[in-house]
């Protein structure tokens, strides 16, 4: 394990200890041990522990692509069938299992909570992939996980490492050139994530001179670099680039970066982790999650939806988010627009 995941590690055992003191000692503790993780884990149990934050209003949809459509509007309908074999031989494997790339660090996304014992994986993205699993093979737990870093999402699914990638992955124009995607799951945006204190009151002028933390290959880096000089000031230090979002956290706890921008999703998680942390503004972009896979496997993208159709009318969406999301997301009785699953529409 890298000093990076050993600190996440430790960090999540120490929630609720809060502060930039605790974090510096788990860095010290990551820096003197090398430990082994595992990449590959099945199961999951989820707990309900977390705390209320305020979201944000999108202030802006995303562009449309090259063909006239939303980016989140182009994948195939549940219906009809053919063109691949790619379902057959997954169900034809020996290890009759679904490979899945996924976040094992992203609190009530994909992560491993140190109060399960069994420790397996936990959260939204997670209750997703073991419906997908019992659709696609008859059990919810015939599923491989793999840890996919940010940066890693894309070549991991164009490689053949995983079947699909389902880690809070935007669906847009750039990256359907690189991979196909299921429709919708989830509705969010980017959105600044500082230390309370901070004068930072988000994504614009208040920016100018500070340092800001990103993912590489995320689209808050994209959105990082069309805006600097524009929507936020050219003093903008947007050079911390991390290979896994939740990377910033830490540099931010540690005071190595002035601000985040991720996710309102990531953000809202990664706030009800550390209580000296918050949002910061609105969101600023109006995005959506998808499940990406390879391009061409037609029929594993119709099981797929099939699987998502079927999980929003029959409640499933509904009860995993107020189980996952609906503590840090929502206020009170205001709910968030990422309570409503996001409606399909298909190419």
């Amino acid at each position: 394990m890298d000093a990076h995941r050993l600190a996440r590690r430790l960090r999540a055992g120490l929630r609720g200890w809060g502060g930039v003191g605790a974090m510096a000692a788990v860095c010290v503790l990551a820096l003197a041990f090398v430990l082994l993780l595992p990449h590959t884990q099945s199961g999951g149990a989820p707990d309900t522990g977390g705390r209320r934050l305020a979201h944000g209003t999108q202030a802006r949809a995303d562009t449309k692509c090259d063909n006239g459509l939303a980016p989140q509007d182009q994948s195939l309908s549940p219906s009809g069938g053919g063109g691949t074999d790619v379902v057959d031989k997954i169900k034809a494997r020996k290890d009759r299992r679904l490979i899945v790339g996924v976040d094992t660090n992203s609190y009530r996304w994909g992560y491993l909570n140190p109060n399960n014992t069994s420790g397996a994986l936990e959260g939204f993205d997670i209750d997703l992939v073991h419906q997908i699993a019992k659709d696609l093979l008859g059990d919810p737990n015939a599923v491989s996980f793999k840890a996919i870093p940010t940066n890693q999402r894309i070549p991991a699914i164009q490689s053949g490492e995983v079947d699909m990638v389902v880690r809070t992955m935007t669906i847009n124009c750039d990256r359907l050139r690189d991979v196909a995607f299921s429709a919708p799951y989830f509705r969010t945006g980017q959105q600044v994530l500082a230390p309370k204190k901070s004068t930072i009151k988000g994504y614009d002028g208040s920016l100018a001179g500070r340092k800001v933390c990103s993912a590489e290959g995320s689209t808050a880096l994209d959105n990082l670099k069309a805006d600097k000089g524009g929507r936020i000031p050219a003093s903008t230090d947007i050079g911390t680039v991390v290979p896994n979002q939740l990377d910033c956290l830490v540099k931010l706890q540690l005071g190595e970066v002035d601000a985040v921008v991720t996710d309102g999703a990531l953000a809202a998680s990664q706030a009800a982790q550390d209580p000296t942390v918050e949002l910061k503004g609105g969101l600023f972009t109006d995005e959506y999650y998808g499940v990406a896979m390879k391009r061409g496997s037609d029929d594993l993208v119709r099981q797929v939806n099939r699987t998502l159709q079927n999980y929003i009318k029959n409640g499933g969406w509904a009860a995993s988010y107020a189980k996952w999301l609906h503590p840090t997301m929502d206020q009170g009785d205001k709910k968030s627009t990422s309570a409503t699953p996001p409606t399909a529409h298909y190419k």
